[in-house]
């Protein structure tokens, strides 16, 4: 259950998108008030906003599915069942075996890739669920550079090798699984990748620095 306590203004949270969070979460208990028990998580007390993309899986499925929809700035309660939450084998010793769950979530930023096509393909849209085949070019973005491509850190296109793989599944990163989708065959995209759509705090494999935004150019080769 779900219960919009303050509607937002902003962006729309939708699955596929990062989302920025603040949270606090009860064990359910029909007879403290609002049903909100024993407090068992706070980013609030913490000071710290959490983030995930939404969708993921990376997080409960009551959280899936309750953030969902909300826009920046709102401020929604969410119930969550067992069987959308901890189940049966509950979570760190803090939540109990087949526990329901109240959240206080206030959504407070979402994040999303830029996406601008330089070339419409004609050929069939690719889709969560489905492999394709990409060529690409990435680049540290530079606000001073020509096109906001700064220092270049890989290219299938310079291995001649495209590169395939299962869009929507998480093998690449959240920018690539939302930013490739809609795409036709033929077509061409340009993706500004926010950070924590690409390879966030940690970055990757030491071309790509932390909190990177990341500029590629991908051509859509196949779908199948």
């Amino acid at each position: 259950m779900k219960t919009d306590t303050k509607l937002g203004e902003g962006a729309e949270a939708q699955a596929g998108q990062t989302v920025i969070v603040h949270y606090t979460g009860w064990l359910f208990d029909e007879s403290a008030p609002e049903n909100k028990g024993t407090k068992f998580d706070s980013s609030l007390d913490r000071n710290e906003p959490f983030d995930f993309p939404l969708g993921g899986r990376r997080v409960i499925r009551g959280w899936d599915e309750g953030v969902a929809g909300m826009k920046e700035g709102g401020s929604r309660t969410l119930v969550i069942p067992p069987e959308m939450g901890y189940g049966p084998r509950g979570a760190g010793g803090v939540i109990p075996p087949n526990a329901t769950l109240v959240f206080d979530v206030k959504l407070l930023k979402v994040i999303r890739t830029e996406m601008m096509d330089t070339k419409l393909g004609e050929g069939e849209a690719a889709a969560a669920g489905q492999h394709v085949t990409v060529h690409y070019t990435g680049w540290l973005f530079d606000k001073n550079a020509e096109g906001n491509k700064g220092t270049k850190f890989d290219s299938s296109r310079d291995r001649d090798e495209p590169f395939d793989f299962p869009l929507g599944q998480g093998h690449v990163i959240q920018g690539w699984d939302e930013g490739v989708q809609g795409m036709k065959v033929g077509g061409q995209r340009t993706l500004v990748i926010p950070p924590e759509m690409g390879y966030g705090r940690q970055g990757a494999g030491g071309v790509i620095p932390p909190n990177a935004t990341l500029v590629f150019e991908v051509e859509l080769l196949g779908v199948n």
